[in-house]
């Protein structure tokens, strides 16, 4: 008598990459709510967003602060992989850091109202210490490709222009006269050689 055939077990490793997969999915849709709605937004709009259930969310991201952080790292990832991507596709250097640098900025428009959602002891220092370990050196790279093709001033580092950047950003109070991209523009501007 032969047995009965075994449903076919879908490799361990295929899973993998669905759940990276959704949770990539459920992230992006995270940001895109913070956007436009901030930290505070509903759960349930992040997560028809994302086209998953609250339970979801939930059972990975047992609170707030716990989803903010795992969007803010994963843009953070998102940024080191974009700065690598645009320096083989830009048109020039400069091109790069200036797509880069827009990506940033659309970065720090998620980051605000994260240190109110964190508690103590939450993994502030930590997260912080991320954020410069790994965008630091993909700023700096841009940079170092620029200053090599001649487009722009040498000297610059990654951690002032980041700074400066956020500083930038941050200088907007809602007001409607101040806009921080063509502020980010003229500061670009001023890293490039006169010709």
């Amino acid at each position: 008598m032969s047995k009965p055939s075994q449903p076919e077990q879908v490799p361990a490793r295929s899973k993998r990459a669905d759940a990276l997969r959704n949770q990539k999915t459920l992230l992006a849709a995270a940001a895109a709510v913070f956007i436009t709605s901030g930290v505070d937004a509903p759960i349930r709009e992040i997560a028809a967003r994302a086209g998953v259930g609250m339970g979801t969310i939930y059972r990975n991201y047992p609170t707030r602060a716990e989803l903010v952080i795992a969007v803010y790292r994963h843009q953070i990832e998102a940024l080191v992989d974009a700065s690598g991507d645009l320096q083989h596709s830009a048109s020039s250097p400069f091109e790069a850091l200036r797509l880069w640098v827009d990506r940033f900025v659309d970065f720090l428009v998620t980051k605000h109202g994260l240190a109110d959602i964190m508690q103590p002891n939450s993994g502030h220092e930590a997260l912080h210490s991320f954020f410069l370990d790994w965008l630091v050196p993909a700023c700096e790279n841009l940079l170092d490709a620029a200053e090599a093709s001649g487009e722009i001033k040498p000297g610059i580092e990654g951690y002032e222009l980041m700074r400066g950047i956020g500083n930038l950003c941050v200088g907007r109070d809602d007001s409607p006269l101040y806009d921080p991209r063509r502020m980010i523009e003229l500061l670009l501007q001023g890293l490039r050689h006169q010709r």
